[in-house]
């Protein structure tokens, strides 16, 4: 999968830095640009690889689909505030920033969510190993507990959003936090791990049956990734 952090266009990084959108775009690191424009990042597995705990269908249609919605919403999004910028309108400038949140934390969770995937011939499910376990069991317990613990932030969501376990700089430990709709994770809390509760993540497939999609996608986390992530945390 593509992981070419965060870039803009001149244009975008002068007009962002003098406007109240700022804190909204700094949310954006770690996603797919090319030439100034977000882009969709291809995928290191097909869409089926997952089955039969995420179905190839409710991939392609997630990841073609709503995905690429995000990814076009953001371009709009940045677009429009170049514009007004440019015309000296900080008011419609300002007034972006709930869609540069909304579709760019939308690019930034998906890219995240996808590298939190592998199919279990590409090393997904098992438990984790290493400093990552280390760390688990610290500020868990187990990773039984973890499981849990996000498995019941999962279910508590009211309407759509994310479960993350994060890496909290201040307090130097793991912890599972919530965040609504599209919101990011930003300031010191570091995204290790995202699981999607957004409905067209498993409706297709679960239905109602939620709970079951929560348990099911713990056979395909990509547990190197999440490693992976905590090191440079």
């Amino acid at each position: 999968m593509a992981t070419t952090l965060f870039r803009t266009a001149p244009t975008a990084r002068a007009a962002l830095r003098a406007s109240s959108v700022k804190p909204a775009f700094t949310a954006l690191a770690s996603t797919t640009f090319t030439r100034g424009k977000a882009t969709l990042p291809d995928l290191s597995y097909d869409y089926g690889e997952l089955e039969p705990y995420i179905s190839g269908k409710i991939m392609e249609l997630h990841h073609k689909g709503h995905h690429q919605t995000y990814v076009s919403g953001l371009n709009s999004a940045l677009e429009t505030i170049e514009e007004a910028k440019a015309k000296g309108d900080d008011i419609q400038a300002a007034a972006i920033a709930p869609l540069l949140n909304f579709h760019g934390g939308g690019h930034k969770n998906h890219t995240l969510f996808w590298e939190n995937l592998a199919p279990n011939s590409k090393g997904g499910g098992g438990e984790p190993e290493g400093a990552l376990k280390s760390a688990i069991d610290k500020d868990f317990g187990s990773f039984q507990t973890l499981q849990t613990q996000i498995n019941t932030a999962l279910a508590g969501i009211q309407g759509s959003g994310w479960a993350w376990l994060v890496k909290d700089k201040s307090a130097g430990t793991l912890q599972v936090i919530t965040k609504a709709n599209q919101d990011p994770v930003i300031g010191n809390q570091i995204p290790l791990l995202g699981i999607d509760a957004w409905e067209h993540a498993y409706y297709l497939q679960y239905q109602n049956r939620k709970a079951e999609y929560f348990k099911a996608i713990w056979n395909v986390i990509n547990w190197g990734t999440v490693a992976q992530r905590l090191e440079k945390a």
